[in-house]
């Protein structure tokens, strides 16, 4: 079940993984890229989304967001089992302990894995470093891993494939060698450390024991004291002398005893164990399919707090890029909006579609709700919607003005163009590619011409293009070829209803924006004259 992406946990890494730790690849390397991620703003929906208990939860959703998937089955395969986990409360309940267990052992596991035992008389700079020899950490470190053993032997047999295989993960990893160590007991050999199946009866080794008290140790000790005080008289007089104030004798002996016992332990069997653990590749995958349990958890807790109706899309084969929604809203606007307007939009072999209209009137929002949702849908998650149908794209790509850089020395035209190309050539009819203006920096004309071809080039290939553009002329010459889909978003009264209609605006309302912020014609001859 781990094959598809790098695991959360790496064998060279020197701190726990980070949350945002996935990053977007380049152009035509995933189905988002760095500047579509930062378009479409994928921090801000993980926030809205994220209901995962565990750290390593809330990292595999936002792996899942920087790459999404680009199969079909694998996307059908998640919404089968968010559609199971909703529906069987048994099977939610168990999955839903395991989680909440997880959760509260989880510092301990990284503090484990990563952490600096300092012995006792340090004090620590940070979280990573932890007083004592590291004792108590172990014990409930291996716990967190041993829990998920316990706690998946607990849960209802799934019906869905997808998660019966995360299930049997978490299960399996009882036959690992770093669940044997993990239990114990645990043999600390001349070169290395072992599990009780690995060390030949006549091997001479010690027993790994998680805590200072030594009870083999101190009763030979004691035993050969006795004998000691029993066998020679003079140690039995001076046992004798200093009774009344043998107490005095225990201070400066445990000054000696903790040390060395806690720093063997600490040097010679945690360190060494918590390398293996890191090192093994069965420790990993577990954290891996824990952490694509919570994250399916995550998605049916989504949908009961975001107040608005939600569906898992139909996930439909097509030759070319299909997207049809009824009632859709903005995952991160919507969330606890009940004032949201939604809207309705069917891209189903249209290849061109046109949004036009004034500013502030919604066009932006709506074409990163259609990314968005796009988005989630190829993570196995619900989409805002009541009805939702779409083909999975192998790429989705969102252009916005770009600011040019002296040393690109191309300007701003140049320096959108390139991104317009790099989009252009990675693109395949299978994708969507939604762009905020074409060919800004230019004149008018040419920006007329240039973006027809570049739009001519995106129809030919065959994917889904959605264009933010206040040029009706453009709109209007696809139009009389017959090519295209026009859509505006609505205004009465000058004010915006925030709904995406038929037609095409030929309004741009920037007198009612510049009186709205007080720098209309009127208000400049004011402030000229000395007014406010």
């Amino acid at each position: 079940m781990n094959a598809l992406y790098k695991t959360l946990l790496q064998s060279d890494a020197k701190e726990p993984p980070a949350v945002r730790f996935a990053t977007p690849g380049a152009t035509g390397e995933g189905v988002i890229d760095v500047s579509t991620f930062q378009a479409i703003e994928v921090d801000r929906l993980f926030d809205a989304i994220n209901h995962a208990a565990t750290l390593t939860g809330q990292a595999t959703l936002y792996r899942s967001l920087v790459q999404p998937l680009a199969s079909a089955n694998l996307v059908r395969a998640k919404q089968d089992a968010v559609r199971e986990i909703e529906s069987n409360k048994a099977l939610r309940e168990s999955l839903e302990t395991l989680t909440k267990q997880a959760k509260s052992l989880e510092d301990d596991f990284y503090g484990l894995l990563f952490g600096t035992f300092l012995g006792l008389l340090s004090s620590p700079a940070h979280k990573l470093e932890i007083e004592g020899y590291g004792y108590e950490t172990y014990k409930k470190g291996t716990r967190f891993m041993l829990n998920l053993v316990d706690a998946a032997n607990r849960v209802p047999k799934p019906n869905s494939e997808y998660l019966r295989a995360l299930i049997d993960d978490l299960r399996n990893f009882a036959n690992s060698r770093a669940y044997a160590l993990m239990k114990g007991p645990v043999y600390r050999t001349e070169k290395d450390v072992r599990p009780k199946a690995e060390k030949p009866w006549y091997m001479p080794a010690i027993r790994f024991r998680p805590s200072l008290f030594k009870p083999v140790g101190l009763t030979i000790a004691a035993v050969l004291l006795l004998l000691a005080l029993q066998f020679v008289p003079l140690l039995l007089d001076m046992a004798m002398s200093i009774a009344p104030v043998f107490w005095l004798f225990l201070l400066p002996i445990s000054f000696v005893y903790i040390p060395l016992v806690g720093g063997f332990d600490r040097d010679g069997c945690i360190y060494p164990l918590r390398d293996i653990f890191k090192r093994s590749e069965d420790v990993q995958n577990t954290l891996d399919s824990l952490g694509k349990l919570d994250e399916l958890l995550s998605f049916v807790r989504f949908k009961e707090a975001f107040g608005h109706p939600v569906v898992l899309p139909k996930i439909i084969e097509a030759e070319r890029h299909s997207m049809t929604f009824k009632n859709v809203r903005n995952p991160v606007l919507g969330k606890d909006n009940p004032g949201y307007v939604p809207n309705d939009i069917g891209l189903k072999n249209t290849r061109l579609t046109f949004i036009t209209g004034p500013n502030s009137g919604g066009k932006t929002a709506f074409c990163k709700t259609l990314a968005q949702s796009q988005l989630l849908a190829q993570i196995g998650c619900y989409v805002p919607a009541q009805e939702a149908e779409l083909t999975v794209a192998d790429r989705i790509f969102y252009q916005v003005p770009e600011i040019s850089h002296l040393a690109d020395g191309e300007g701003r035209f140049g320096t959108e163009l390139k991104r317009t190309k790099n989009i252009f050539l990675a693109t395949t009819s299978k994708s969507l590619v939604i762009m905020d203006e074409l060919s800004e920096g230019t004149t008018h004309e040419e920006k007329i011409e240039i973006s027809m071809n570049i739009l001519d080039g995106f129809y030919q290939k065959g994917g889904n293009t959605v264009l933010i553009t206040h040029n009706h002329e453009l709109v209007d010459a696809f139009q009389k070829k017959g090519i295209g889909l026009a859509k505006q978003v609505e205004f009465k009264n000058e004010q915006p209803t925030y709904r995406v209609v038929e037609g095409i605006s030929r309004v741009s309302h920037a007198d009612r924006v510049a009186r709205k912020i007080g720098f209309s014609k009127e208000d400049i001859a004011r402030y000229l004259s000395g007014g406010k």
